[in-house]
């Protein structure tokens, strides 16, 4: 409550609508019936026939280099993050110095070093979230590449191990898309927060903002017409 107190009635809102779409859209995009619309369903069906084709292939290097690019986009991600994550304690650290560094920029509401801290470990926990979602993407592509080496030989690919061995794998890889897309929006969300540091308003906008862009490329995006009608 006394961290409650520091913010005045337009932050309360602002933080609540930040918050509330965050979570919402969150709800609608993974677990509704909206889900089997999007991009990530249609790419989840592509990552099954993915697993089927090298079931049936006596040389997997193709899916060996294919799972070590995803994994190495998602590192890159990770890693960023750390980085974030330590300028943010800084941040922190150094609240009062900042703080009246900050309240000179044009257009920017004052701002007290213990605000700025509240705002700052907002945002922080926003990247923290991130990384753990990233972390746990690479760790899921790593069992995923693990299925794919454990896929039955071409003899005998028709078995039924050899099936839920390739249901298990695609799993899997569908697993850590969901992972690192979480993660991905968690980066968006928190590309909004920064709007709070100015002013509540903003905050708000850009929130808007971007789950709008969430929207249109989960929903909307050309990428998806290319690949919606594939089985």
């Amino acid at each position: 409550m006394a961290l409650l107190s520091l913010l005045e009635t337009m932050d309360l809102v602002a933080l609540g609508v930040f918050l509330g779409i965050f979570f919402l859209y969150g709800l609608l995009a993974d677990h509704s019936a909206l889900h089997k619309y999007s991009i990530s369903a249609a790419m989840d069906r592509q990552r099954r026939n993915w697993m089927r084709e090298a079931r049936h292939r006596e040389l997997r290097m193709l899916d060996s280099n294919v799972l070590q690019i995803l994994m190495n986009g998602i590192s890159i991600f990770a890693s960023t993050n750390i980085f974030v994550i330590g300028g943010l304690i800084a941040g922190i650290a150094y609240n009062e110095q900042i703080a009246d560094a900050f309240s000179r920029v044009p257009f920017a509401v004052p701002i007290t070093p213990a605000l700025w801290s509240l705002k700052l470990a907002v945002l922080l926990g926003i990247f923290v979230y991130a990384f753990f979602k990233f972390a746990w993407a690479i760790r899921l592509a790593n069992y995923c590449a693990i299925m794919v080496g454990a896929l039955a030989a071409h003899d005998a690919a028709e078995s039924s191990d050899a099936e839920a061995r390739t249901e298990a794998a695609a799993r899997l890889a569908a697993l850590c898309a969901y992972h690192f897309n979480r993660g991905l929006r968690a980066n968006f969300f928190g590309l909004a927060a920064l709007g709070w540091f100015f002013s509540p308003q903003l905050f708000i906008v850009g929130t808007i903002f971007s789950v709008l862009i969430l929207l249109r490329r989960e929903f909307f995006s050309g990428a998806l017409r290319a690949v919606s009608g594939l089985q």
